[in-house]
């Protein structure tokens, strides 16, 4: 600890990375932000020097050396993560690992048992999960104001065209991953169940620079399941869309549907006997939309540490958004059905 406060170092200083940086240098009482990590040694200066970091770094290693620090924000690459967490872990420290959480199931199996051998909390970075209106229409769907959950729609559709580096769907595990994992987990909560059968159809609609390199990228791609609990799914994910950033969240039951999310922003509408909620202004980019789900999550990072409790988003959570995420890549490539 610092001056009686929980020191957390960030690794990676990308948009992710900062806002976590800034809520743990700003809005999180009872923490004290300790130091920012970056391969970009002029990225880690800058973001240390914006927030008042009392250290940077541009490894992971070099953090560790600094035994004051007692959890690190995982923000870097995906298949950066195993070998991060690990390190991290067999410090001794806790972790909140953003998602998609690692490139396949074993990789998620490592990082849990490590963090379960060393006795440290390990979080995945499900934001949604905190976002207001999410919980409110998870309140709805638990007190059975529509009945029984019959399907779960999630969509996502960012603005901007993919960086390079997620063309080669093997290095980035694509869009079902970088994008959608929001949605994979979103439907596992809302349904209370685990995928059982998957069918999934992708292409590139928006990205001609990758057609000849990487035949394989999608920038859209639509996902039908079945769940274990005899549950039906629908994911819908896209990049490229240029209109807004498009998060939006249909669950189905026998009695009625909520609706949660429009372009607008924060929505919960309910059509049933119940009333329309809000609408707002159009949304820009997800760090505008779920800016609060962020500062509310690394709040319940630190809460858990303090009060020694379960993290409300598990590795276990991020594990299975990671094997929707490799089956669902079979299924696009492979044109069939997968089982899980």
């Amino acid at each position: 600890m610092i001056h009686g406060k929980i020191a957390v170092c960030v690794v990676g200083a990308g948009r992710a990375g900062m806002i976590h940086a800034v809520n743990f240098a700003k809005h999180v009482p009872q923490t004290i932000l300790a130091a920012i990590v970056d391969t970009d040694r002029t990225a880690a200066k800058a973001a240390a020097e914006k927030l008042g970091a009392e250290n940077y770094y541009t490894s992971c290693n070099e953090a560790l050396s600094d035994e004051r620090i007692d959890a690190f924000i995982v923000v870097s690459p995906t298949k950066y993560h195993m070998e991060t967490v690990k390190a991290i872990a067999a410090s001794g420290k806790h972790i909140l690992c953003e998602k998609p959480m690692a490139m396949t199931e074993n990789e998620c199996d490592e990082m849990i048992h490590v963090c379960q051998e060393n006795k440290v909390k390990l979080q995945i970075g499900f934001m949604r999960r905190f976002d207001e209106s999410f919980r409110q229409a998870k309140e709805m769907v638990d007190c059975g104001e529509i009945g029984d959950v019959v399907m779960v729609r999630s969509n996502t559709r960012g603005p901007s065209i993919p960086k390079p580096w997620m063309y080669d769907i093997k290095k980035s595990n694509g869009p079902l991953a970088e994008v959608n994992s929001h949605d994979i987990d979103t439907m596992r909560w809302f349904t209370g169940s685990e995928f059982q059968t998957l069918y999934a159809v992708g292409g590139n609609y928006r990205c001609p620079d990758a057609r000849t390199e990487f035949p394989d990228f999608y920038d859209n791609v639509v996902l039908a399941a079945s769940f274990a609990n005899g549950m039906q799914g629908i994911l819908d994910g896209a990049q490229g869309v240029g209109y807004a950033y498009d998060a939006k969240v249909e669950v189905l039951g026998t009695k009625g549907c909520i609706s949660i999310g429009s372009v607008r922003g924060k929505d919960v509408l309910l059509c049933s006997s119940a009333t329309q909620k809000g609408n707002y202004p159009l949304v820009e980019s997800w760090r505008n939309l779920f800016k609060d789900a962020y500062l509310k999550e690394d709040r319940a990072f630190i809460d858990c540490i303090v009060q020694d409790t379960e993290p409300f988003v598990t590795g276990m959570d991020g594990k299975m958004a990671v094997r929707v995420v490799n089956a669902g890549n079979i299924s696009i490539m492979e044109k069939r059905m997968v089982t899980l």
